[in-house]
């Protein structure tokens, strides 16, 4: 394992730990956690492979952020979640930008299904991804749904993007 990676590893495992705790208990990622993984991030592919690392470790940071926008946008998560996957693209850089985001996309509708079924409300849930599905097919628009006001029903997606991360690493550096 080279020492690239192990630090990406090591830097992964400890964000997952704080923004799992963060996420779960204020269902808040703040930004004094964010901050200091996008600089670890640029600096670690900085000191690797010089100015050529930097522009990965940035157009990493930039995919990352432009993906999580766009379900930001339709109301799928926080802000806090958008600028979260923006600091882990910067850590693993371009390349695993877009496998990272649909292994942390299914994480989360593995997550989901999980937290319907214990919550009980499975059927509500999956008549709206019906209708949010439909309404994409067929060009009607995506309906927006109210918020719930216990955020115990809320799913704290930043547990869902950091394991997916760590899914992702683990997978990838695998083969």
């Amino acid at each position: 394992m080279t020492n690239s990676l192990s630090i990406k590893l090591s830097l992964c495992c400890l964000t997952a730990l704080l923004v799992s705790y963060y996420d779960l208990r204020y269902r808040r990622i703040p930004n004094k956690l964010v901050a200091p993984l996008l600089a670890s991030g640029l600096a670690l592919h900085f000191t690797f492979a010089g100015m050529a690392g930097l522009l990965v470790s940035l157009q990493g940071m930039l995919l990352g952020f432009g993906l999580m926008l766009i379900l930001h946008v339709f109301g799928a998560l926080g802000a806090g979640d958008v600028k979260l996957f923006a600091a882990l693209g910067a850590v693993l850089g371009l390349p695993l930008v877009l496998p990272t985001f649909a292994i942390a996309v299914m994480t989360g509708g593995v997550l989901a299904v999980a937290m319907a079924l214990y919550a009980g409300t499975a059927r509500v849930v999956g008549e709206r991804v019906l209708l949010i599905f439909g309404g994409m097919v067929m060009g009607t628009g995506i309906p927006r749904f109210p918020v719930p006001a216990d955020k115990r029903h809320t799913l704290p997606y930043g547990v869902a993007i950091t394991l997916g991360t760590l899914i992702s690493l683990a997978w990838h550096h695998a083969h």
